[in-house]
This record gives C-alpha cells, structure tokens and sequence, in this order.
C-alpha cells in the first residue's frame, strides 16, 4: 500500500522566537523508519511530502500494515514524524508526532490496501503552541483520502 504524507504549516516559517529557535538551531522533520529519522525537511521549508510503501494484509477478518516505517503492536499501528536539530550531520530528535492507522477511516484504509490508489494524510505541522507539532495526531487535525489512480 504507498502512503503519501503532506504536511504544510511548517513552524519555522511563521514570526517569532519560536521560529527563530528552529531556524537556528537547523531543526528538521523525516519520516521514521525503524530507528533511523529519513527524507528530512527544515523546519522553515514551504512544505513537507513523504512517500513510502506498507504491507497490508488481512489478519482475522482485520487490516493489518507493517514493514519498516510502521511502528506499533497489532491493532496500534502508526507512523512517526520525527523533529530533531542537525549539527555535524547529526540528527538529534526532540520530538515525534504519532499519526495511527486506527484514526483512519476504514473504508479509506480498505480501498487503499485493494489497490484503489494512495493512502494520503494531510496535516499541518505547527502546533497549537506555535512549536513542531507533537503527540497524537487526530482528525481534524490531520485529514486521510484517497487519491485514486488514474484508469
């Protein structure tokens, strides 16, 4: 199953000192896979897209998604958005956003799993703090489709 995430908003594009402390202190966001924090954005970048493939398979009846960059036990699977400040090529995390494949609606994750197109969650990545965006991510904050593949 291909997963596209969007995020826009990020918060090192907004005024301020919370802005300039992630400017400054070259803060990044990637998608994790496994322990390793991949295809980093800056903080301060107009826009974030991550792409990547899952396995599905039906297990009892249920969907279930694994491979490396789903994180979780059976029935608690999820993705992590990872922020972290980069010096000498190191990535340090300070944060994680966890997006979980349970606040996905069914018949989305269904027809993404048979094949219908991309599974696509959109979010915005500043936090109501006006910070990176952390914790659980839920609808509305974050919203799942479709985008079908062209016939």
């Amino acid at each position: 199953m291909r997963i596209r995430l969007e995020g826009e908003d990020l918060p090192g594009r907004r005024a301020g000192v919370e802005a300039d402390r992630l400017r400054l202190g070259n803060v990044q966001v990637g998608v994790q896979c496994r322990a390793e924090v991949v295809e980093r954005v800056p903080a301060d970048a107009p826009q974030a897209t991550w792409q990547f493939e899952v396995t599905s398979r039906e297990v009892d009846g249920l969907l279930d998604v694994g491979g490396p960059w789903v994180h979780g036990r059976p029935g608690a699977r999820f993705l992590y958005l990872s922020w972290g400040a980069v010096t000498d090529d190191r990535f340090e995390m300070f944060r994680r956003a966890k997006l979980l494949f349970g606040d996905v609606p069914t018949d989305l994750l269904r027809a993404a799993h048979d094949g219908a197109g991309t599974l696509v969650g959109r979010l915005r990545l500043t936090g109501t703090d006006g910070g990176p965006v952390c914790a659980r991510v839920r609808p509305p904050d974050i919203t799942w489709s479709v985008e079908r593949r062209a016939t």
